[in-house]
């Protein structure tokens, strides 16, 4: 499938919305130069919620990986962060990634973070959102996702999208997720209000 022209890299476009709670996060693409905020973010999760994450307890992550995650270059590599729009030098708030094989490969694989005092709040969505958005642009048809089967709050993400699940081996679930009816799904959910936004700033890639 080949991507449609766009007026300007979809890389650009940053979001200026509020949490559930009214806190307001800046939302943008995730860039090279992020490794601090994105390390410190990591850090800053709990022990539970790195495990769900990284299917690892370590107490942290090797350099190689936060590397890898702010390896991105847009295209074999989406993704986006969240931060405190007040507190623009704290770590990262949420990431979301999308990584496929090569530039050509209309499937990707999912994967989200959010930190713990940020749950509930409406960013797994918003985020998802914007990553959709540009997977949409770049001809990502399908994404999936590997969950450890204990995570309910990942499962009901991805339920609420569409996605099914097509197995579970040694603890950990496959979902298949179509890139289409994700985002028609967020764009007719009226919550969280924050959603608004997201779709607002991103119109021209609609």
């Amino acid at each position: 499938m080949t991507a449609p022209e766009m007026p300007y890299p979809i890389a650009e476009v940053v979001v200026h919305t509020r949490l559930e709670d009214g806190r307001k996060v800046c939302l943008r693409a995730v860039r090279p130069s992020d490794e601090r905020q994105m390390r410190g973010g990591i850090e800053l999760l709990s022990r539970e919620s790195r495990y769900l994450r990284f299917f690892s307890r370590a107490p942290a992550l090797p350099d190689r990986v936060i590397t890898k995650l702010v390896a991105v270059d847009g295209h074999r590599h989406l993704a986006w962060g969240a931060i405190l729009s007040d507190e623009p030098e704290f770590p990262a708030i949420g990431a979301v990634h999308a990584v496929r094989d090569d530039e050509t490969s209309e499937s990707a694989e999912f994967a989200i973070g959010i930190l713990d005092a940020y749950h509930g709040q409406g960013l797994a969505q918003m985020l998802t959102a914007v990553l959709l958005i540009q997977c949409q642009a770049e001809g990502i048809v399908t994404m999936e996702a590997q969950i450890l089967a204990e995570n309910q709050a990942a499962a009901r993400l991805l339920r609420s999208l569409g996605g099914e699940r097509t197995g579970t081996e040694q603890g950990v679930s496959d979902y298949a997720l179509d890139t289409a009816a994700a985002l028609k799904a967020l764009q007719h959910n009226a919550e969280p209000a924050g959603l608004i936004e997201v779709f607002s700033a991103f119109r021209s890639f609609l």
